[in-house]
């Protein structure tokens, strides 16, 4: 039951916010942080995965290099942390990749950093959503045959609290995030207890001198390194949002891009380390974390504990597209590369266009790649590392024209993290190229120019729509003639032939004829209540409506020589409630469209007037 004074909408969503509250509903450190670090943090799951994975296949001592790879990712994460911690401070009001390459490289740059977010964004709800159904299914495995239901229903959970603004977004967010990061450090502390007192005992090292890097193989290893690197992505993320933040919004954003660092190199480091002490190998139907837990933990509450945190966190990291996805395009949708509808806040003051555009292109994906996150990793790190790269590429040139005290260290953090996020690029794209990487490859240059195509419109829409610098003078215009195209003879009809006689005196009315049985009944009635106004019947041997009426429009406007297109009056009928739209054949709504979308004639517009006549519902009588 739906309380009386309010909506359907505003039950599920809230009261619409004011603008003025726009900066009352930004969030504090603690739950900004929980907003925008859930992937990053949660990337742990299914990057531990994937290097346990790709070392596996060369035999289980060589899993062995599992913490090597993972210090080299935690490096690149520190300068990464270094780099866009110079960038929230040069670029406060957000935009990251994109602003950055825009403002210092060019355009084009910022459009393929734009691209390459854009679609890395999308590419991490679908992951973090069937990653956290994996984890769901390793805990029971019944689930299974349910994956892809699953992963769509945490998905519309995730739509929904969004949609509800940020205030609420981030206080539930919240719960899931602290409850994953106190779970795990309370699990990899215990694990450190246990190896100290002797209950966990490290399991026997096979690694041998044949097992060298040469032996396992160079080319392993990248690909390994490759798949690991989805550690990072969501890194960035604090750069583009940082519009969430309390005042003074720099350092809020500063200090939560410290604390993600701090907490992914802890949780990232110390998983892929006491994985390697267990000897934990990769088992079909148990993700790499779960059996960690599970020797860690037993498989009593607190093992379940930790899988449900794993969950949850994997679900809500796809908030981290959530409030990146839609703040990306709107700065883009201000600079006239997206349509402006991405630019405009919703009802609770959130992007809600780019929220549902999300949502709908993440289902596609979790729907066609059967709700498998391990299909869906190859596509994940090419373009995250490819924005990375043109950021601290752009810092640089930042740096170099700014010249402040201390520019060249600071060109010199970025040009560090240029060079490496570099070099990882491609690698992945190299590495995973056969693995669906090309698709990314593809997409992004693609998406780029849709961008432009997209501001070309909004250039031309701009001259086109230009006021003259010298008004014209008023060209003097005759009595417009008036067209009345009718289906037959009613109240909606009888309104707008009033008003035709209010404007011209030389109005015609059009009849097409798709039923013969029906015209003279129409003539009957049009001889009664046309106010003598002429009634044109248009033969219709195919029964078709739009084109007779668009023919005779032109043999119409061809026999006057008056120098202008007859104007169009169109009668529309519009129900009650919004299903019995679907019970009435649309004349009315195909001939405008077809009338909107016909190019003008000799120069010519036709002018095109819509006359609604509202019906009441049931219990409500009119006489013609």
């Amino acid at each position: 039951m739906i309380p009386p004074g309010r909506s359907l909408k505003d039950v599920i969503l809230g009261h619409p916010l004011p603008t003025q509250l726009e900066k009352s509903q930004r969030l504090d450190t603690l739950r900004a942080l929980a907003t925008l670090s859930p992937d990053a943090l949660s990337s742990i799951a299914y990057a531990n995965q994937e290097i346990y994975l790709g070392l596996a296949s060369a035999g289980a001592a060589a899993l062995v290099y599992s913490v090597p790879i993972a210090g080299v990712i935690v490096l690149l994460l520190i300068i990464l942390t270094l780099s866009y911690s110079q960038t929230i401070s040069a670029y406060p009001r957000g935009g990251g990749s994109y602003t950055v390459a825009r403002e210092n490289i060019g355009t084009n740059a910022g459009l393929i950093a734009a691209s390459a977010l854009l679609v890395d964004y999308i590419l991490v709800a679908a992951v973090s959503l069937t990653a956290g159904v994996a984890e769901l299914v390793s805990a029971f495995p019944v689930l299974a045959s349910w994956r892809v239901e699953l992963a769509l229903l945490f998905l519309i959970i995730i739509t929904w609290i969004n949609l509800r603004g940020l205030q609420e977004t981030g206080s539930l967010i919240s719960i899931p995030v602290y409850l994953f990061i106190i779970s795990m450090l309370m699990m990899l502390t215990y694990a450190g207890i246990r190896f100290f007192n002797g209950s966990l005992l490290p399991a026997a090292s096979t690694f041998k001198p044949e097992h060298s890097a040469a032996a396992v193989g160079i080319g392993l290893l990248l690909h390994t390194f490759a798949s690991g690197c989805t550690a990072l992505t969501g890194i960035e993320a604090i750069s583009n949002g940082i519009g969430i933040f309390k005042p003074p919004e720099v350092k809020h954003a500063r200090q939560a891009m410290v604390g993600v660092a701090t907490l992914m190199t802890i949780l990232f480091l110390g998983t892929i380390a006491v994985g390697q002490l267990l000897g934990i190998t990769p088992v079909p139907g148990e993700t790499v974390l779960s059996a960690l837990s599970r020797q860690i933990l037993g498989d009593g509450f607190f093992y379940i504990l930790v899988q449900v945190s794993l969950l949850a966190i994997l679900i809500v990291a796809a908030n981290t597209s959530f409030a990146g996805f839609p703040r990306v395009a709107s700065i883009l949708a201000r600079d006239g590369f997206l349509p402006h509808q991405f630019a405009n806040l919703g009802d609770r003051l959130v992007y809600s266009n780019g929220l549902l555009f999300l949502s709908g292109i993440a289902a596609v994906l979790i729907v066609a790649f059967h709700g498998d996150s391990h299909s869906l990793i190859p596509l994940f790190a090419v373009g995250v590392f490819l924005a990375f790269t043109l950021s601290q590429a752009g810092m640089i040139v930042h740096w170099y024209h700014d010249r402040n005290s201390g520019w060249w260290l600071k060109a010199a953090v970025n040009g560090t993290g240029a060079i490496m996020t570099a070099a990882a690029f491609v690698i992945i794209a190299v590495s995973k190229f056969l693995d669906g990487a090309w698709i990314v490859g593809l997409l992004i240059p693609l998406t780029a120019l849709s961008f432009r195509r997209v501001h070309r419109h909004y250039e031309t829409l701009d001259q086109e729509l230009a006021v003259f610098e010298q008004p014209a003078a008023p060209a003097p215009m005759s009595t417009p003639r008036v067209v009345l195209p009718i289906a037959g003879v009613h109240r909606g009809v009888q309104t707008a032939l009033q008003y035709a006689l209010s404007i011209s005196c030389q109005v015609t009315a059009v009849y097409v004829e798709i039923d013969p049985e029906q015209t003279e009944k129409v003539l009957q009635l049009w001889q009664r209540w046309g106010s003598g106004v002429p009634l044109e019947v248009v033969p219709s041997p195919y029964r078709s409506l739009v084109g007779p009426f668009l023919a005779f429009l032109d043999q119409f406007d061809e026999s006057h020589d008056d120098g202008q297109l007859a104007t169009v009056i169109l009668p529309e009928v519009i129900p009650a409630r919004w299903w019995e739209n679907l019970l009435h054949n649309q004349a009315a709504w195909m001939l405008k469209l077809a009338l909107l979308y016909r190019r003008r004639r000799y120069g010519k517009v036709r002018a095109i007037i819509d006359m609604p006549v509202y019906l009441q519902g049931s219990g409500h009588k009119h006489k013609l």
